[in-house]
């Protein structure tokens, strides 16, 4: 396993280096860097997590982030989240951003790591926010009581300082800290998440059964990366919204 150095020793003259949790690892272009619970970067010993889940090579020139499990999916997004693809299992993408930022759900735990790079970084616009508080991606409008639904789920993970893991609430832990009924909790769930599904975000649909859990997960995932709902919207969470 390759042993963490610090910022300082990782990141002048590097091509590009890992940081998790505070730890630098430089990357090495003569071989591949493993992440997952038994790799060169030992995320964590979760049972959910895939000994070797994701891997970065530098190849033809490009640095490469690749899904070499079997189950999970990661959520990878630009520096100022308005560009997140999501990397299925046997898919990769080139690095291209100086910073990268890539966010995966494994059992009830979502983590966390960057990629840095020489490469130049992207400027984009954030999400347009109207004065009334509804909030707009794309063509697709959210209600207060939406926002708040999204919030509930993602407050962990807003909330979080100096780590990078947090933990997805269930539906009824997010319905009673919105002090809603879980039936109405679960309605609106179907509908953020179909209206986000319209907009072309994968991982929000499933067949029978499917999706129950890693939907919220999906969900926080985009959400943050995309700056949907940032740290300053969580008073948000203690206003009063009508029914949709």
């Amino acid at each position: 396993m390759s042993e963490p150095t610090t910022q300082e020793e990782a990141r002048p003259g590097s091509s590009a280096s890992v940081e998790f949790i505070g730890e630098w690892y430089r990357l090495d272009p003569s071989k591949p860097f493993e992440i997952g619970r038994e790799a060169d970067l030992d995320i964590d010993d979760n049972q959910y997590l895939h000994r070797r889940f994701l891997s970065i090579q530098f190849v033809d020139g490009l640095w490469w982030l690749s899904n070499v499990g079997s189950r999970l999916s990661a959520s990878v997004s630009d520096p100022s989240g308005t560009m997140q693809a999501w990397l299925a299992p046997g898919a990769r993408l080139p690095i291209v951003f100086a910073l990268t930022t890539i966010v995966f759900t494994a059992g009830p735990t979502s983590y966390e790591f960057t990629i840095h790079t020489d490469a130049p970084a992207f400027v984009d616009s954030a999400p347009q926010r109207s004065p009334s508080g509804e909030t707009t991606v794309g063509a697709v409008t959210f209600t207060l009581s939406q926002r708040q639904l999204i919030l509930a789920l993602a407050e962990p993970m807003l909330k979080r300082e100096g780590t990078a893991t947090s933990e997805i609430p269930s539906s009824a832990n997010a319905a009673n800290r919105l002090g809603w009924a879980l039936s109405r909790f679960n309605r609106k769930l179907d509908n953020v998440c179909d209206k986000l599904s319209r907009a072309g975000v994968d991982g929000l649909r499933g067949g029978a059964g499917a999706l129950a859990t890693n939907r919220r997960a999906r969900l926080v995932e985009y959400a943050v990366l995309s700056r949907l709902v940032t740290k300053d919207d969580l008073p948000l969470l203690d206003q009063s919204a009508d029914e949709d």
